[in-house]
């Protein structure tokens, strides 16, 4: 694909969310390998400022980039749209910090870059396509980036009570972006409105720009533009704060209530990649901490991703919750109407196949087995057989699997640790599947 830019330059008037200052916002042409560049019209010798992720200074409720004495607040709408339809250089032109919030979407920043006509340049299109996985995990916040051909977002919104839990996987391209994603407004809850004007924040919200949830209750100009419009604008954010690359992503992002802050070190830690590819160092790093400390009793995912090989559709483990010396692991695995097999196992009636059930335990068995001293690195714990399987009830979307793994003996033959083990998996306390296993660790290097 060629580098794109606009035909023409395009205006559009508004008022700032978070400043309330009115604002005039100018879409400008640029050559081929410009990229993105804001400009500060209002300031002596108009500053100009790259939405790079090492310019971020402010991550509250919004992305604010500086430069010296300049910056440019809640641009992540702006470089949303500019993303979702894969347009690489042009001149952002603003006279005060904000670009104007509109109807807190990024419609109006579409229809307006469809009005300049995206033309293609002279010029390739340059992608990083992610080769490792990358992760960022806060409490119950959570954001993965996978290898992928393509950009794929799949993401669950909720808020602390989880009455508006909302989940969708999407692959983005300008027309899917154009229905899809750029109409869907920004929200906030209403007990949180006091206190982000005692911030100085929302100086310009109203309810012509934001969507405020109460209770249960949706308080808002219009009715909602699509029933999961909450999580379509996580996904719009999430696009705008990892243009903070800058450079276009390969990747499937996988998102557990993100935000501007976790979207933001998760593009850190794409670029830190990016920068060691750059340098030839990325291959030596593969597999380097797959190991695990003997001190360890409890594993996100990030450290999961470190030690098992498996990556998305067949990692199975969400979390390890607990390892005691009584050679016995607890793992979650949630599982999500979005699990690929769903499609076709069964198609109106969704239920998880036995086989990755007994795949979740043996991965979890895994995990175990390594726990038990197998500190050296590039080990790999390889599933043997299985035995006295048994399926209790079905498992479906909205289920949380416990698997608990219990390892009852291990010995070495020929040089190989091998174990075995008794497994179970629960939902809601009641067995619904249990086998007995055998693992072997091994380098994978040999036959």
């Amino acid at each position: 694909m060629k580098q794109r830019t606009i035909l023409r330059e395009v205006s559009i008037s508004g008022k700032g969310l978070h400043t309330g200052q009115q604002v005039t916002l100018v879409f400008k042409p640029a050559p081929v390998d410009h990229g993105v560049v804001f400009v500060r019209t209002d300031l002596y010798g108009k500053p100009e400022l790259k939405p790079e992720v090492s310019k971020v200074t402010e991550l509250v409720r919004c992305t604010t980039i500086s430069s010296g004495h300049a910056k440019v607040h809640t641009i992540e709408h702006v470089l949303s749209a500019l993303n979702g339809m894969k347009i690489d250089n042009v001149r952002v032109e603003i006279d005060a910090a904000e670009p104007p919030i509109l109807d807190g979407s990024a419609k109006f920043f579409v229809n307006l870059l469809q009005e300049a006509e995206p033309i293609e340049q002279d010029k390739e299109r340059i992608y990083f396509q992610l080769k490792e996985p990358v992760s960022v995990t806060e409490g119950n916040r959570s954001i993965i980036a996978l290898p992928y051909d393509g950009l794929k977002i799949t993401c669950t919104s909720a808020d602390d009570r989880g009455i508006h839990t909302q989940h969708l996987s999407i692959d983005i391209d300008p027309e899917t972006y154009i229905a899809q994603i750029a109409p869907a407004r920004t929200f906030t809850i209403y007990e949180d409105i006091e206190e982000l004007l005692k911030l100085g924040k929302i100086q310009g919200g109203s309810l012509d720009s934001a969507i405020v949830i109460k209770g249960d209750k949706i308080i808002s100009k219009e009715p909602l533009r699509f029933k999961d419009e909450f999580v379509r604008h996580k996904i719009l954010d999430i696009l705008g704060d990892i243009s903070l690359l800058g450079m276009p992503l390969k990747a499937h992002i996988i998102a557990v209530r993100p935000g501007h802050a976790l979207n933001a070190e998760l593009t850190k830690r794409i670029y830190k990649q990016l920068e060691e590819e750059k340098a030839g160092k990325s291959d030596s790093k593969s597999h380097s901490k797959a190991f695990m400390l003997t001190s360890e009793t409890k594993l996100d995912i990030r450290r999961i991703l470190d030690i098992l090989p498996h990556r998305y559709p067949f990692l199975l483990i969400d979390r390890v919750i607990s390892m005691n010396k009584e050679d016995e692991l607890v793992a979650l695995k949630n599982i999500t109407f979005n699990e690929p097999y769903f499609q076709g196992h069964f198609p109106g009636n969704p239920v998880m196949p036995g086989v990755l059930q007994i795949e979740a335990m043996a991965q979890a068995g895994g995990l175990l087995l390594l726990s038990k001293g197998c500190t050296a690195e590039n080990k790999l714990v390889f599933f043997m057989s299985c035995d006295k399987v048994k399926f209790r009830r079905a498992v479906v979307p909205g289920d949380q699997l416990e698997i608990h793994v219990k390892l009852n003996k291990t010995k070495e033959t020929q040089g190989q640790l091998i174990g075995l083990a008794s497994a179970e998996c629960k939902v809601e306390g009641n067995v619904v599947s249990s086998a007995d296993l055998m693992f072997t660790v091994m380098d994978p290097k040999d036959e």
